[in-house]
């Protein structure tokens, strides 16, 4: 799970496992495998590192 901000500023966890791509147009929305799109604040590196330390925690 990852933290996120929405535009609004609402902070708000994402299932990691959940997203299958994200664009940046220029906001950054995330896709998930539900369907659902999620424009957020943090760009898309912020997020990419943001899952690589989840899923590092998780497998250790």
């Amino acid at each position: 799970m990852i933290s996120v901000t929405r535009i609004n500023g609402d902070e708000f966890i994402v299932n990691a496992d959940l997203i299958e791509f994200i664009e940046e147009t220029p906001d950054t929305v995330i896709s998930l495998t539900t369907g659902r799109r999620i424009v957020v604040k943090e760009s898309k590196n912020e997020i990419i590192n943001k899952v690589i330390l989840y899923k590092r925690k998780i497998y250790k």
